[in-house]
């Protein structure tokens, strides 16, 4: 990428920014799922900064076994440390981890970028929470900075541990949920919350995140064979029921399900809907009623017609420019280009470059541009 990548520095000239790099991704056959979501991770800067912290703080603790979290902050650690501003890194260590950890992703087959952000980061998780009761059960060998980097711990009570751990992947990609049920008869509300890390929305052509995400809270009516067992009423009654978000996360993660399964074909067909994704975005479906603003800062993208086969790219916004990331290649985009990748209006378009996971940063959290 010598001449690409001198030829980004051309373009950012005096405005290259102090310190960032940009660097593509060499792709092993068909890592292209792997590399578009590599790059939107590591452009969103508060889970860069605190694996690049994870990392500093733990790289010399004695007998590490490599894991997936050691190789992904070991190549995040390798772009940011660089001398040159631009150029191509091989994440051979971390393709070969993933590849070892997970039968899924050993294929030659075309892979599915969701899968893999959804195995990655729970992946994480795992690798931090069983640091965090490896520390608690030998507190001699464990290192006070170990503790630190997996943010604080839930109150302990007669040293029992209560609640779950909340890692620094849970502070940046965690949000909840609260699923209401209304009887109908009685007006009971029965709430019932779940954590997620990214939402899956359902896609209509011609329509946008916000009508994708008011249609995600709509209120369904369960009635005949889904009619809702109600503890108060002890009968099976007619209800209401609708999903909110009660936490908004930090990072918002949106999926666009644009792989349906179609009965009448047996097998799943890509939707190309125009689904219009603003750089800023209202979210107004929370429990609160308060329209939380998040701004869009990275864009992975499916190139193909079906589900099986295609390529994936990325787009992401670092200090007020717009970049595009195509494996080994990155170059500058205006901002103008981002609305290529709604989708397409028709059917049957030759435009098959369509957003497929977004990444949002609460403007309340935000650092940096």
């Amino acid at each position: 990428m010598g001449a690409a990548g001198s030829k980004l520095e051309k373009a950012l000239g005096d405005q290259f920014p102090e310190g960032e790099r940009y660097f593509g991704l060499e792709n092993f056959g068909n890592t292209c799922y792997c590399n578009s979501v590599l790059q939107a991770l590591y452009f969103c800067v508060p889970f860069r900064e605190q694996l690049l912290d994870y990392y500093a703080n733990n790289k010399n603790v004695g007998d590490a076994e490599e894991n997936l979290l050691t190789c992904l902050a070991d190549l995040f650690t390798q772009i940011s440390s660089q001398k040159k501003k631009t150029g191509v890194i091989a994440p051979k260590r971390f393709v070969q981890r993933l590849k070892k950890q997970n039968e899924l992703f050993r294929s030659y087959m075309h892979q599915d970028a969701h899968e893999f952000l959804n195995f990655l980061l729970n992946e994480l998780v795992d690798i931090l929470e069983k640091e965090s009761q490896a520390a608690k059960s030998d507190p001699e060998t464990s290192s006070p900075s170990k503790k630190i980097a997996n943010g604080p711990k839930s109150s302990l009570a007669n040293g029992v541990h209560k609640g779950p751990l909340v890692t620094w992947v849970h502070k940046n990609f965690q949000g909840i949920l609260t699923n209401e049920t209304r009887c109908l008869r009685c007006e009971t509300v029965t709430a019932r919350d779940e954590t997620f890390f990214d939402l899956s929305l359902d896609i209509e052509q011609n329509s946008s995140i916000t009508s994708c995400l008011k249609n995600f809270s709509s209120t369904e009516t369960l009635n005949a064979e889904d009619k809702f067992f109600c503890d108060k009423c002890c009968s099976l009654q007619e209800a209401q029921k609708r999903m909110k978000i009660k936490k908004p996360p930090h990072i918002l993660v949106i999926h666009l399900k644009r792989f349906k399964y179609i009965e009448q074909l047996g097998r799943y067909k890509k939707l190309s809907y125009r689904v219009v994704f603003p750089l800023e975005l209202k979210l107004s479906n929370t429990v609160e009623d308060a329209d939380l603003e998040y701004s869009l800062f990275a864009v992975v993208i499916h190139v193909g017609s079906g589900p099986n086969h295609g390529h994936y790219v990325s787009l992401v916004k670092s200090h007020n420019h717009w970049l595009f990331f195509d494996d080994e290649n990155v170059e500058m985009i205006d901002e103008s280009a981002v609305q290529t990748f709604f989708g397409s209006s028709q059917e049957y378009s030759s435009n098959t470059d369509h957003g497929y996971i977004l990444f949002y940063e609460s403007q309340a959290t935000s650092s940096r541009s």
